[in-house]
């Protein structure tokens, strides 16, 4: 090959590359972050709007897939085996509301000691070493649920609380219970209902319960189970209070309908989008201020029912 044909090819060569890198160094395509998103189960209606804020949040950060996995129903074991899935994928971050967090404290740390950062959200694990929860002082909540009952039914009278045995969450909300009805010598818990994360099983429940205590003065749910569906409440007389957790439609429809009377509602858009937003910036070196982050709490009555929900439509926009 001639001298200034080889030089033709050079000059042809180095053009072609350009072309194809831009000018430049070869462009090589932005990272992708994936993080799993697992809720306690995926027949709980609450968990749907933390899906919506997790997917809105990866969305306007551009490089975040949301695998969003949970167990059908409230099992424990079945979410254990989907938080060890997500290790063997080793994807980039986990945020979990955890069914049992002490069931689930091991398979956390061994996420934590592969590279994987953890947090959770709803419900904690605070044996762990989880990086970050993001969610509502249970506690203090559960104080709240305990108080406002008392005021309703006047300081005295029979009250039955609604719980499920075994997350973190409910158990700190039905000690707050307890705490704030243990300061009325006249009011009597005459039983505590596990329902086992069941919607259905919760009005069976109800229908049970109000049928042994005719004389009930207040339902307190530490989870939203008996406003989940339209008719869980049906047996309940018009004497009988109802506080519960949550504020996801129908609730709001059932308080303005006098069926309940408080509603402790969380921010449920936030467990998904501030699980995203905390992962994504661990990821890029920004450590949480706090290992716990409080939410805060909604207290929706009939007073202020009707800005409540105008507030959620805003909520519900893409």
């Amino acid at each position: 090959m001639r001298r200034d044909e080889m030089k033709r090819f050079v000059v042809i060569g180095l053009l072609f590359s350009a072309a194809c890198s831009g000018g430049g160094p070869v462009a090589h395509a932005p990272t992708r972050l994936r993080f799993a998103v697992i809720p306690k189960s995926l027949d709980i209606p609450v968990f749907n709007y933390a899906k919506v804020g997790a997917e809105r949040e990866a969305a306007k950060r551009g490089d975040v897939e949301v695998i969003w996995r949970g167990p059908e129903n409230a099992d424990q074991l079945r979410q254990k085996e989907i938080l060890e899935s997500f290790i063997t994928q080793h994807v980039d971050g986990i945020a979990i509301s955890c069914l049992n967090g002490d069931f689930l404290t091991e398979t956390i740390n061994k996420a934590v000691d592969a590279g994987i950062p953890v947090v959770t959200w709803d419900a904690d694990a605070p044996k762990s070493k989880r990086l970050v929860f993001y969610g509502v002082d249970d506690l203090a909540s559960g104080r709240i649920l305990g108080e406002q009952a008392a005021t309703l039914i006047g300081g005295k009278g029979k009250v039955a609380i609604i719980t499920s045995y075994g997350a973190t969450n409910l158990e700190r909300r039905l000690q707050g219970v307890r705490e704030a009805l243990a300061k009325y010598k006249d009011i009597q818990i005459v039983e505590t209902y596990d329902i086992k994360e069941d919607p259905v099983h919760c009005s069976e429940i109800i229908a049970s319960g109000t049928n042994r205590y005719p004389d009930l003065g207040a339902w307190i749910s530490v989870g939203g189970w008996p406003v989940f569906t339209r008719n869980a409440l049906d047996t309940v007389p018009a004497r009988t209070k109802v506080i519960s957790f949550d504020t996801i439609p129908p609730a709001p429809d059932l308080l303005k309908a006098g069926k309940v009377q408080v509603l402790l509602g969380q921010k449920y858009f936030g467990w998904g989008s501030e699980s995203v937003r905390l992962l994504s910036e661990i990821k890029s070196g920004k450590m949480p201020a706090s290992p716990i982050i409080d939410s805060g709490v909604d207290i929706v009555t009939a007073a202020n029912v009707d800005a409540y929900v105008t507030s959620w439509k805003l909520l519900e926009k893409p």
